[in-house]
């Protein structure tokens, strides 16, 4: 979240801290952490799909998942600029579902 964006408001209202408090409070736990098999609290309620100040996309509960800030701030943030998700699960696999080797196991 740059703090100059057009944006920026959206993250001061009483909506969003509700809806983020809602996030956290129902997964308290680092989404990309825990598929690595790691437990891990979250503090930041994270936007799936970057809403660029679209308010729909932004205030639905649906596009949101909770992350801890250091998967936030770098693997999100690398995965928005490259389009990859680094990291593996707890069996060393690929979490990302474009990875060669998720495809292949979803085609069959």
């Amino acid at each position: 979240m740059a703090n100059n964006s057009p944006w920026h408001h959206l993250y001061n209202t009483k909506r969003w801290y509700q809806l983020r408090w809602h996030q956290l409070q129902a997964e308290p736990l680092c989404r990309r952490c825990a598929a690595q098999g790691r437990t891990v609290e979250a503090r930041i309620a994270d936007h799936v799909v970057a809403h660029r100040g679209d308010e729909t996309l932004f205030f639905a509960a649906t596009n949101l998942q909770s992350l801890c800030k250091q998967c936030h701030d770098s693997a999100k943030q690398r995965e928005e600029k490259t389009g990859v998700v680094v990291g593996c699960d707890v069996n060393g696999l690929p979490i990302d579902p474009n990875h060669h080797w998720n495809r292949q196991r979803r085609d069959r």
